[in-house]
């Protein structure tokens, strides 16, 4: 073709070019008889072509030679387009929006007009799409996926052989849910294709109950990205990147181990099927670490050749387009050259623009236009192409061809998974009719498909059964021995010891004994006993049997010792008014104590009534090589404000145990035979309250250990109900022993002496020596009662055997009655 001078063109705000009469005549004559065509009479019509021959995807590699072979077969017709021949003016854009700006001033303002511009890359096409409408240029794209370009208000004129990169997200999201996977995480390049599919597929997951646990993205160099994503445990990997940048991406992935049986990557299909194993200067990975890191990884790729031996429009099936490219290609290896795999998309897209405009030349004809009057000012030409494109459907060697309302084509999604360094078809998915067909040859590293997370296994603590078994037997002796202790005060209840020590009231502390030791046994009963549903009901025992028992038992001992504190440590004229005591006013007191407990709790219970909480723990990993953690719960009886309602009680609590504290000590020194225990009460009360104010914090911080927990607050209940058991009944056990036997050794004497030594005042021992002499004088002449009457009944005994020797001597008698 001989050599043509470049034309001036000017264009205005408007669009508008100003062409002189000398210069139109020129361009026609040289178009009419410089230009040398086919066929004789043939207009050209020009096509002007960006194809990404390097950069982040080269597909104009191959897709540059499938659109020549498409055109060859389109000028050889003689029912498509007779009277045109189709001819590409085409640059190497290098998958680069800035070059691509520079192409497209030289495209558009150098002669012959275009009158389609097809653009590759996404990034290339948002740039030529958004400017052509200002030249009235119909935009058909054979290799961009931007989900941004479907868009009819900023792109009206758009087209594209290639479908949006959004088809791939209802084939993931479908993927994910027959994995049962519902967390996933991303990492893109940042560039609007990439932002804007992953938009979409953010939109897709959240419907389908799917979170998005991490998304990361990067410009140039992805190492920041990778390490966050092996930070934050993510295992279902979306990428979204070119070939370039998925080099860098997984040299990252095989230095920080993101890959193996635990991990699952989702890529672009549309890379070169040997991508991975392409030197690459960028990247400091070898091919083997490249190959090891992205074994077993899934693509989702639009169908691009047509799985059926169908002849369509181009008269190929295609396999005999394939054989062609092959053969155009010069023996190339294809896994080597970018863009074989979307070179089907290109050889329909010349395809559909010959249709689309052979379909224009008769609705132009019947306005008196032409398809070569076509200039950049003519929005005629432009809406009759734009219609003829809108409609077409054809057969295509890549399948069935339509474009939806937004231009973007239709398809089906091809599943693939890299196995033994190839890939292999495991499925394909119909969107339109939501149509998953599956080959089920897909294979795992693992045992199958990865969970989507770490697996937490939770596990509940229940409380170690030989602790258990063992407080509970210790319980259960102290619940006998209480019976025992019951049992022995009312038989002897007529025993005059027994009765000065007021035995209902002990009576009373050996009941509120048992409750405290059988609030031992609901302690040690968890999930591993009982259902979900009764545990509130274990919840209620342990609080009420603890309640009432504390009520009972220390209720009592606290009723006899501020009794004895308000009768001896008064002054004496009104020590003398209260010295009868009235045992119906302890009574009432040990009432009044119990029923201020009884109101607390049902008002703790119907306004924030117990229930379970599980408390969670720190994830532990177990033993072996297995992708799980144990998470350990562990369940309490709590209610909303349990903080607040245990304060309250132990509040209550602690103001008693204090006070009977001070009336023990201040109680000390005193006797008296009205309640003559006092002093076993007082050691009683001294040894529950420690133990008490011992026991509440410390179990309390030892709430999440459940065995120390148990074990401090069973152990403190046994003790303070043995110690009190034995304390106030023992002694009352060696007290009933026979007076005879206590008088012959001196024991009883000597007791009470003992307790005589000191007082509190010289009135109260003055009080205690008259009494205890008043006792003695009574004993005394039993004693000596029972001595006479032993020896008169030994006097007669002696008479009757010497009745038949009557004795009147008055010596005789006396030494009888001796």
């Amino acid at each position: 073709m001989p050599t043509m001078a470049k034309l001036s063109w000017q264009h205005h705000s408007r669009g508008r070019r100003l062409v002189s009469t000398s210069y139109f005549v020129l361009a026609t004559l040289t178009l009419l008889f410089s230009w040398s065509c086919p066929v004789l009479g043939k207009k050209k019509l020009y096509i002007g072509a960006l194809f990404p021959m390097s950069g982040g995807w080269p597909g104009g590699q191959a897709c540059l030679p499938a659109a020549q072979m498409a055109l060859d077969l389109v000028n050889k017709r003689t029912d498509i387009l007779p009277d045109y021949e189709l001819e590409l003016i085409y640059y190497d854009s290098m998958c680069d929006p800035g070059e691509a700006t520079k192409l497209l001033y030289d495209l558009l303002y150098t002669e012959p007009i275009k009158i389609v511009l097809m653009p590759g890359c996404s990034s290339v096409s948002t740039l030529v799409a958004e400017a052509a409408r200002m030249w009235n240029l119909i935009v058909l794209s054979y290799g961009s996926s931007s989900p941004a370009l479907s868009n009819r208000q900023r792109f009206p004129t758009f087209f594209r052989t290639h479908p949006s990169a959004t088809l791939h997200n209802p084939t993931r999201v479908q993927l994910f849910q027959k994995w049962k996977w519902t967390k996933i995480a991303t990492i893109q390049q940042t560039t609007e294709v990439f932002t804007s599919t992953l938009d979409d597929l953010e939109q897709r997951v959240k419907e389908a109950g799917i979170e998005i646990s991490v998304r990361q993205s990067f410009l140039t160099d992805p190492a920041v990205a990778v390490k966050n994503l092996k930070r934050q445990d993510a295992r279902i990997i979306v990428g979204l990147f070119y070939e370039t940048e998925a080099r860098k991406v997984f040299c990252e992935v095989y230095k920080e181990k993101l890959y193996g049986k635990k991990y699952v990557w989702f890529l672009i299909g549309w890379y070169a099927d040997n991508w991975f194993k392409i030197k690459d200067p960028s990247i400091n990975c070898t091919v083997e670490q490249m190959t090891e890191a992205v074994e077993g990884h899934v693509t989702t790729e639009i169908v691009m050749l047509n799985p059926e031996t169908v002849r369509g429009a181009s008269n190929l099936t295609s396999q005999e387009f394939l054989a062609q490219l092959m053969s155009k290609l010069g023996g190339k290896n294809p896994e080597e050259t970018g863009g074989f795999q979307e070179a089907p998309l290109a050889y329909d897209a010349v395809w559909a623009l010959a249709l689309a405009l052979n379909k224009t030349v008769g609705p132009l004809k019947a306005k008196g236009r032409r398809l070569e009057d076509f200039n950049y000012n003519n929005k005629d030409i432009t809406a009759e192409i734009y219609r003829a494109l809108n409609t077409s459907s054809f057969e295509g060697v890549s399948g069935h061809v339509v474009f939806d309302a937004q231009g973007s084509r239709m398809a089906w999604t091809l599943i693939e998974q890299l196995q033994g360094g190839s890939y292999k078809k495991i499925g394909y998915y119909d969107m339109t009719k939501g149509n998953l067909s599956w080959y089920g040859n897909d294979r795992w590293i693992g045992s199958g498909p990865p969970a989507d997370q770490t697996v937490v296994i939770q596990k509940f603590r229940y409380l170690s059964q030989k602790l258990f078994v063992s407080v509970s037997v210790f319980a259960g002796l102290g619940i006998l021995m209480g019976i025992v202790c019951l049992t022995f005060n009312i038989y002897n209840s007529n025993v005059r010891y027994i009765q000065n020590s007021q035995p209902y009231l002990n009576n009373m502390t050996a009941v509120g004994c048992m409750m405290a030791l059988a609030a031992v046994f609901p302690l040690g009963i968890d999930g591993l006993h009982v259902r979900n549903s009764q545990f509130p009901v274990v919840c209620q025992f342990r609080l009420w049997l603890l309640g009432l028992g504390f009520s009972l038992a220390y209720g009592s001992m606290f009723t006899k010792i501020w009794w004895v504190h308000t009768v001896f440590t008064k002054k004496d004229e009104k020590k003398d008014k209260r010295k009868h005591l009235e045992p119906w006013k302890l009574y009432a007191t040990v009432g009044v104590l119990l029923v201020i407990d009884i109101l607390s709790l049902m008002i703790w219970q119907i306004v924030d009534p117990l229930h379970i909480t599980v408390e969670k723990f720190t994830k532990e990993a177990p033993k072996g090589d297995v992708d799980q953690l144990i998470e350990p719960l562990l369940q309490h009886c709590s209610s909303e404000k349990m903080n607040t309602w245990l304060g309250v009680v132990y509040g209550y609590k602690g103001l008693l145990l204090l006070l009977g504290i001070f009336l023990a000590y201040e109680t000390k020194s005193v006797s008296t035979e009205k309640i003559n225990d006092h002093r076993a009460v007082g050691m009683a009360i001294y040894n529950v309250s420690v133990l008490c104010m011992i026991t509440a914090p410390v179990t309390m911080i030892l709430s999440s250990k459940q065995d120390a927990s148990f074990a401090f607050a069973s152990l403190a209940i046994i003790f303070s109900v043995y110690i009190t058991l034995v304390v106030l009944f023992v002694p009352k056990c060696h007290q009933r022993r026979p007076m005879r036997r206590l008088i012959t050794r001196g024991e009883w004497q000597s007791d009470q002496q003992e307790t005589m030594k000191t007082g509190s005042s010289t009135n109260n021992n003055d009080e205690e020596k008259s009494r205890q002499l008043e006792r003695e004088n009574k004993e005394l002449q039993k004693i000596i009662q029972e001595v006479l009457y032993f020896q008169i009944v030994v006097s007669r005994q002696k008479i009757l055997s010497y009745h038949n020797k009557p004795y009147t001597n008055g010596k005789l008698i006396y030494s009888a009655f001796r």
